[in-house]
């Protein structure tokens, strides 16, 4: 087997600033949503992708994970404060078995694609996510609620975050998605999965989701990367792109490993 990958990041319809920051550096792939407005969310989000695009010297585990949020926490508390969420997975074997090892701090999220199976992994840290959990609000209220963009976890917070973790295998087929709320704010769950099982190369469906949440509104800044999971003599083709829009940081980037 062999993962392929593609990235997209655009700043939306409204914001003036990318607050969203994304790194593929293979076995790691990292989306962060910044906040705090200008500066503060921009370099928060950073933080988290510089700390990962480092590497690891060896087998990555939930402490190496947990290690680089803490010092991305710290990096942001000293700079220019402001916070950002952190989604991620990780290309682990266990057992010499592959699996995806994913975490997460905030609502950035992470979905798993494969054929007919569609499912969200991470569970958002947010305000309407508690009040979904203890029955106080119903789900599909959620993406409408006045609070919805309150986290309750977040790097760069006073005490660094302990993020959730979830080991999965991986398996031929696979389409893992990890993105910002601007995705998922503007699309909801179905018609997320209708573009991840569209038979395009993971390159061409990033560009597809992000041209699907500018169409629905782009009122946050919007980072999706989808790994594809594949044999190892399959090819990957670039076909047409809905979407060609000019960004502050850098549009696109796809690759193989």
């Amino acid at each position: 087997m062999e993962v392929v990958w593609g990235a997209r990041t655009d700043r939306g319809r409204v914001r003036e600033l990318n607050e969203d920051a994304f790194v593929t550096e293979p076995p790691v792939f990292v989306v962060a949503d910044g906040m705090g407005g200008y500066e503060a969310g921009e370099t928060a989000s950073a933080a988290v992708v510089e700390q990962f695009a480092t590497g690891s010297a060896g087998d990555i585990s939930p402490e190496w994970i947990t290690e680089r949020l803490a010092m991305a926490n710290a990096q942001i508390r000293r700079g220019a404060g402001g916070g950002t969420t952190a989604v991620g997975a990780a290309l682990v074997d266990r057992d010499g078995q592959p699996y995806w090892l994913v975490f997460n701090v905030g609502d950035s999220r992470a979905y798993l694609c494969n054929g007919p199976d569609f499912r969200q992994i991470s569970v958002d840290h947010s305000v309407v996510q508690e009040l979904v959990d203890a029955g106080k609000l119903a789900p599909e209220r959620a993406r409408t609620h006045p609070e919805r963009h309150i986290v309750t976890k977040a790097v760069g917070t006073a005490e660094a975050p302990r993020p959730d973790f979830w080991l999965l295998p991986r398996e031929l087929g696979d389409r893992l998605l990890l993105c910002s709320d601007g995705v998922t704010g503007e699309l909801d769950d179905t018609a997320i999965a209708d573009i991840l099982r569209r038979p395009e190369p993971a390159q061409d469906v990033a560009e597809l989701l992000t041209a699907r949440a500018l169409r629905a509104g782009g009122r946050d800044n919007i980072t999706c990367v989808v790994i594809d999971v594949q044999p190892s003599d399959v090819g990957s083709t670039a076909g047409p792109l809905e979407s060609d829009r000019d960004d502050t940081r850098p549009r696109s980037r796809g690759g193989r490993g």
